[in-house]
């Protein structure tokens, strides 16, 4: 069972690099269409004006946000995923796209920033214990840290039995999910000063979990 991590790592490194073109159709067949649906699901926990989104992927998140009149930025380490998001804010007629290609252990942005910072399905850099230090210095004393590691189909038609054995293949299963969660987000954050609470929504035969991590004081 070793190689299955091993070969996931070796997955997604290529999905969010060399085959990042991808990413829009394998989002849409994994959760059988409700991928932007899932991402949307952030919305109301959002605080603040002054948000950086790590791992925008291929701008989606930065669209919905900016159009909510947000001021937003977004990081990623895929020089790839950074052309896609900046091609799709073109698109959208922006003007001014601030997007970065650089390392989440080591943001390039001041003390208490950003109101928000978000990560929706991230990879594990996310729990490493530098990007944690880096987040925490970046938000504002009452800011938040908000992460969406992962969504589950229960509907019984056909394609979402489909969906939720795809999902099993990766050894994660709604009977082991917060147990996963707790060990490879939940933990890291509270060690690294993060006060966090969990939230799960349902959407369309499918179940969101939302981390919301909050600074200590």
């Amino acid at each position: 069972m070793r190689l299955i991590p091993r070969f996931m790592r070796f997955f997604f490194y290529h999905f969010y690099h060399s085959f990042a073109w991808s990413y829009d159709f394998v989002a849409a067949v994994v959760s059988i269409g409700r991928w932007n649906d899932w991402i949307r699901t952030i919305f109301p926990f959002v605080q603040g004006t002054e948000i950086l989104e790590i791992g925008p992927g291929p701008g989606y998140l930065q669209c919905l946000l900016r159009n909510q009149g947000l001021s937003v930025i977004g990081l990623d380490e895929s020089m790839q995923m950074i052309h896609l998001a900046k091609n799709r804010l073109e698109r959208a007629d922006y003007k001014t796209i601030n997007l970065a290609c650089g390392l989440a252990q080591t943001l390039p942005f001041p003390d208490a920033k950003f109101d928000s910072v978000i990560s929706t399905f991230p990879s594990e850099y996310i729990s490493d214990s530098k990007t944690l230090s880096e987040i925490h210095r970046v938000l504002r004393d009452d800011g938040h840290f908000i992460v969406l590691p992962v969504a589950w189909i229960v509907g019984r038609k056909l394609m979402d039995r489909a969906a939720a054995w795809l999902f099993q293949i990766t050894g994660e299963t709604p009977k082991n999910i917060f147990e996963i969660v707790t060990e490879k987000f939940i933990r890291p954050l509270e060690q690294a000063g993060f006060k966090v609470e969990n939230r799960q929504i349902e959407i369309k035969s499918s179940i969101v979990l939302i981390l919301i991590a909050g600074k200590e004081h």
